[in-house]
């Protein structure tokens, strides 16, 4: 008989912990989870899954307004806002049992509340205590605003989803992913949209090509930019929420978002009781099998920081699950880890940027095209796509792949695949092409840009 409780406690039902738990369970372990909010976490019930959502919704008016190109007379359109947002909750209730069934058919017993660790075996959640021979924490991260007079009065990502009305004016103070996405889906809704940064460009971290390419598309929809600012106070005012920049300019909106980065969720967790070590940004330091300081505990997902993506922590809880209780060799890789951006236009991108190729001393090769997309044609719409590959200049091998333009993320699944195998230039150039697609011109480029 076990001296504990469970094999496995799992702190947090997001992404990483549901699979964790499942998988874990799956090999015959004892396993518990808890959870404060909603099974499903950030990505199901605040993030991924009803913010796409939006996204759908966003695109219509632009498919209207192009529809005349191809002989369409459409009536003048109208938006609810309350029924999308209606429409969206059911979708997220349905998800939510669809978790919550997952658990049940499982195995895996729920606990509802916030979990906190008491000892390396033991896990408070209310005032019930359970021991576990394992603990996981999944907690994820929560939006982190700046500590600036009148913050109270914005909203993040998380309260966008429930707004009662839509905003006909809105700033959005970032310009990350999270950012450029909900500029697109208010602007595509019917809003006025403003991204205030404090920097020089959106989308820090990916390539530069990339970053020129959205910022070209979302000023073509009519989106505003103002760089080297950010809010720096917000009060009520008698027209809406009246903003003070960090350049001292202002200006007056009906809503304002904060977009301007997510913390790991470890407060309050116990982890100083537990021993368990943090490193920069309260992150949870981990090793490739997401063990944390202590033995007995683990960790994945955002509140590690390593990638924040759910595929990322459905992956890192799947590995962490083979390993403990399935009795496999199976470390994190992180490597080539691919990503999209929803904007508008939207992003697909695996592997290196040319900036970071060239930080790493890779001798490249670059391969770049853009053009207009063929749906835009007849549509008269201005817009460029763009395609970019980066190549290692001696082994010919495809570091980075970047796309840009309609349906980029899911081109990009089959294409990461391609570079994180290691193919080179030459098995792209061998690929026949599948025409007329936008995807054909990642295999048809030929004449590089430059060599360094």
């Amino acid at each position: 008989m076990s001296e504990y409780d469970y094999d496995l406690f799992v702190i947090g039902a997001g992404s990483g912990g549901v699979r964790a738990s499942r998988i874990a369970a799956g090999h015959g372990a004892r396993v518990a989870i808890c959870e404060e909010s909603r099974v499903g976490g950030t990505c199901v019930i605040r993030g991924c899954v009803p913010k796409k959502l939006l996204v759908y919704a966003s695109q219509f008016a632009e498919g209207f307004a192009d529809a005349a190109g191809y002989g369409w007379t459409v009536p003048e359109p109208a938006f609810s806002w309350p029924e999308l947002i209606a429409a969206k909750d059911r979708e997220i209730d349905r998800l939510n049992q669809v978790y919550l069934r997952l658990l049940d058919h499982a195995g895996v017993d729920l606990h509802l509340g916030r979990g906190r660790l008491v000892d390396a075996h033991t896990v408070e959640v209310g005032e019930q205590r359970f021991t576990a021979d394992k603990i996981l924490i999944a907690v994820g991260g929560r939006p982190w605003v700046p500590d600036i007079p009148g913050k109270e009065l914005g909203f993040t990502s998380d309260e966008a989803f429930h707004l009662e009305q839509l905003p006909q004016r809105v700033l959005i103070a970032g310009a990350g992913y999270i950012a450029v996405e909900f500029a697109g889906i208010f602007n595509g809704l019917g809003a006025e949209v403003t991204l205030a940064y404090r920097r020089d460009r959106i989308l820090r971290g990916f390539d530069g090509d990339v970053r020129q390419a959205v910022e070209a598309g979302m000023q073509g929809r009519g989106i505003e930019f103002r760089y080297q600012a950010a809010p720096a106070r917000l009060a009520r005012g008698d027209d809406g929420v009246a903003v003070t920049f960090s350049d001292d300019s202002s200006g007056t909106y009906d809503a304002v978002m904060f977009a301007t980065g997510r913390a790991p969720y470890t407060w309050d967790l116990g982890l100083e009781q537990a021993g368990v070590r943090t490193g920069p940004g309260n992150r949870i330091e981990v090793d490739e099998y997401s063990r944390t300081s202590v033995d007995s505990i683990f960790a994945v997902g955002d509140v590690t920081d390593r990638i924040n993506l759910t595929p990322v922590a459905l992956m890192e809880g799947h590995a962490f699950a083979d390993t403990q209780f399935g009795h496999m060799d199976r470390p994190v890789e992180h490597a080539d880890t691919p990503a999209a951006v929803f904007s508008q236009p939207p992003v697909g991108t695996v592997g290196l940027s040319e900036e970071q190729a060239r930080e790493l001393g890779f001798k490249i090769r670059l391969f770049r095209s853009g053009f207009t997309p063929m749906k835009y044609t007849l549509a008269g719409r201005v817009e460029k796509s763009l395609m970019k590959l980066v190549v290692d200049a001696e082994s010919d091998r495809v570091l980075g792949c970047h796309v840009v333009g309609p349906d980029a993320p899911e081109m990009l699944q089959g294409f990461a695949v391609a570079v994180r195998a290691g193919l080179t230039k030459a098995d792209f150039d061998r690929t026949i092409g599948i025409h007329p697609t936008a995807a054909e011109e990642l295999v048809t480029l030929r004449q590089p840009l430059e060599s360094n």
